[in-house]
């Protein structure tokens, strides 16, 4: 249910996930509105870059090493990774939502941006009780990242239009499920994230309850305009 919210931006924030170049320039895992999600990707960034508030990167990044630890994961012919291969173009960072200044990339061979400990210890040594999250692909990297930051017990706020996946269908239908169990965070969008960083006070959408979203193939589309 949409309840008030302000939070302490001094315990914040923002973590940016897997916005990689392969996702608008290569065919096969192009995601869906990605300019619009780059675009509000900036605003987010501007926003805590100018308020002191902490900004984090990470890129999905595989190598050879990938084949012997995930042996059913797809190669190319010569047995190198099908997708996010290390140093290739396609997993760079976009630049226009790279890092700024030293601010940290934590390279990832996994889903979850926490997989490695790295970034839990970042976040604790800085105080961080409030983690704005926003990327790629949200039933994927993005789920999976929100759900260990929740195990953790960092309170998330998921900014719904600046995640996208590679259809409208699947990134919905995510945010719908990670909603389910947000516990402790909220959803909202790039507006509502930049109030809050701002310090404002908003209405965002907070998990009461257990899998409170019941969606069907019906309502999910209404259920998300409402979060």
């Amino acid at each position: 249910m949409r309840r008030p919210l302000s939070i302490d931006k001094a315990k914040a924030a923002a973590l940016f996930v897997d916005l990689q170049e392969e996702h608008r320039q290569d065919a096969r895992y192009l995601v869906a509105g990605f300019d619009t999600l780059i675009a509000n990707v900036r605003k987010l960034q501007e926003v805590a870059r100018a308020g002191g508030v902490p900004v984090l990167h990470s890129a999905y990044v595989l190598d050879g090493s990938m084949r012997a630890r995930r042996p059913l994961y797809p190669v190319k012919p010569d047995g190198t990774p099908a997708f996010s291969e290390r140093g290739s173009p396609l997993s760079e960072i976009c630049p226009e939502v790279g890092p700024v200044g030293g601010e940290p990339v934590l390279i990832k061979s996994e889903a979850s941006a926490f997989g490695d400990g790295r970034l839990a210890e970042l976040l604790h040594k800085a105080g961080v009780e409030w983690l704005f999250i926003a990327g790629v692909w949200t039933e994927a990297c993005i789920d999976a990242t929100v759900k260990h930051a929740v195990d953790g017990g960092f309170r998330v706020i998921l900014v719904k239009d600046a995640c996208s996946s590679a259809t409208s269908a699947m990134h919905k239908t995510a945010i719908l499920n990670i909603a389910n169990r947000l516990y402790g965070g909220a959803v909202t969008d790039t507006n509502g994230a930049c109030r809050l960083l701002l310090g404002e006070r908003i209405e965002a959408w907070q998990v009461v309850g257990s899998v409170p979203l019941r969606f069907t193939f019906q309502n999910a589309d209404e259920l998300y305009r409402q979060l």
